[in-house]
């Protein structure tokens, strides 16, 4: 990343950091000094001037009736970032602790399922963020899958670090997978059913309560996945494959 990527990071524009660079260099100048070394124009020179001051980033003294200006030292971007980083941590505690639970209250509780519908390697890709959100934040740390033979080579696609990702969480698996093959990876245990004549058939299903995922692929290996929210259907499927995994 370079200077104007990870001050981007802090909230500051590509024009506020050139400003800044410009200052570095001159040491004290005046706002027509700064907007030529800069290569800003003058009127939005002293608007980003007014910004710096405020962030702290930039100091003045008064020369006559004019201002000139100094930037103030690179570390001051330091304590920027772990000023920002503080607040983001407080926001997570509140978020946890207070804000989350009490949207959650406001949800309307129907009772019925909700289901969502993904497509492409992005939306396989949400779909797998959430199977590792949820099962980490459920009491167990587990999840069940069905796989097929046939879908293996195209599911972790669009997210190649999964399983590095699964097992850096502290997550379990247990994985019924259709048709041999499939490689073994900490934290999971397999087994295997026979496919009989239907190896063709693409089709991954994870068992991560209150949640379901279906993941299929249609014509030209495109991937389609359905998420259905319910614990009363997540339960039942979870206690199948339970019954399913002691009998193999």
């Amino acid at each position: 990343m370079n200077i104007k990527q990870v001050l981007a990071q802090l909230d500051l524009e590509p024009r506020e950091v050139d400003v800044y660079c410009a200052l570095l260099t001159l040491g004290t100048a005046s706002i027509r000094d700064i907007a030529e070394k800069s290569g800003v124009n003058r009127g939005t020179t002293h608007e980003i001037l007014k910004h710096l001051l405020k962030r702290g980033l930039v100091s003045f003294y008064p020369k006559g009736k004019r201002r000139h200006f100094c930037a103030e030292p690179p570390d001051k971007l330091l304590e920027l970032a772990t000023e920002k980083q503080e607040r983001l941590q407080s926001a997570t505690r509140h978020l946890t602790t207070d804000i989350i639970p009490d949207l959650n209250r406001l949800r309307s509780e129907t009772g019925s399922p909700q289901v969502k519908y993904y497509e492409g390697d992005e939306g396989i890709e949400k779909v797998l963020k959430d199977i590792l959100n949820t099962a980490e934040n459920s009491e167990s740390k587990t999840y069940d899958v069905y796989s097929s033979k046939a879908i293996r080579k195209y599911l972790y696609r669009p997210f190649p670090n999964y399983t590095l990702q699964r097992v850096k969480r502290n997550i379990r698996v247990r994985a019924i997978a259709i048709g041999k093959g499939g490689e073994e990876a900490p934290l999971s245990e397999r087994k295997w059913i026979d496919d009989g004549n239907n190896g063709g058939q693409a089709s991954y299903v994870a068992i991560y309560p209150p949640k379901c995922a279906m993941i299929s692929l249609q014509e030209g290996n495109y991937p389609t996945a359905v998420v259905i929210e319910s614990a009363a259907i997540s339960q039942a499927l979870q206690l199948s494959f339970s019954t399913l995994w002691q009998l193999l």
